[in-house]
């Protein structure tokens, strides 16, 4: 009869999560997720199989949560300009200071070296294109794409703070994106 469960699978991805925050997935390893978790390896390894699986099942569990974010944030924004610079600025709020902006990008690889994971990311950016675009459809003037031109005039001031991140990533954000709606005579 076998034991009943004491640690979620959640709680064991947050785990695995941070881990690859810090590390990289190269140093998740069942031993260090022991470690972090209080489960023993044997046990990780009975739930999950290999590392394969436990990354992979991690990776869509993270996917599902960031996802349900996104929804919130945007029903809780009007459908103006200025709702979607407010939508792009709290999904920024995550990123924390520089170095847990750089240490993400050791999830971000995930996502992109494995097919599924990559589609769910494609999938992800043409529904918050959909979402910002909409913010603008009683704006005269707004391009088409508005939405995707938004995105990634927003994931380069990411970078961009990045690189000199000084200030408040916030301010940032908003100042990136303010100007840039100048510059398509758009605000």
């Amino acid at each position: 009869m076998p034991r009943p469960r004491t640690t979620s699978d959640e709680a064991i991805f947050g785990h695995a999560l941070a881990l690859m925050q810090e590390r990289g997935s190269d140093a998740l390893t069942f031993a260090a997720l022991a470690q972090r978790s209080g489960l023993a390896g044997s046990t990780l390894v009975q739930r999950f199989g290999n590392k394969a699986a436990l990354i992979h099942a991690a990776m869509l569990h993270a996917w599902d949560v960031f996802e349900l974010h996104n929804d919130q944030i945007a029903a809780s924004q009007p459908r103006t300009p200025a709702g979607a610079i407010t939508m792009l600025d709290r999904l920024s709020q995550g990123y924390g200071d520089v170095e847990s902006y750089a240490d993400q990008l050791h999830v971000l690889r995930e996502d992109l070296r494995h097919p599924d994971l990559r589609a769910r990311g494609h999938r992800w950016v043409k529904k918050l294109a959909a979402r910002v675009g909409d913010c603008f459809a009683e704006t005269p003037g707004a391009p088409a794409d508005i939405g995707m031109l938004m995105i990634a005039q927003w994931q380069g001031a990411l970078l961009l703070w990045g690189f000199s991140p000084g200030g408040d990533l916030g301010a940032a954000i908003r100042v990136h994106l303010e100007r840039f709606l100048k510059a398509l005579k758009l605000a």
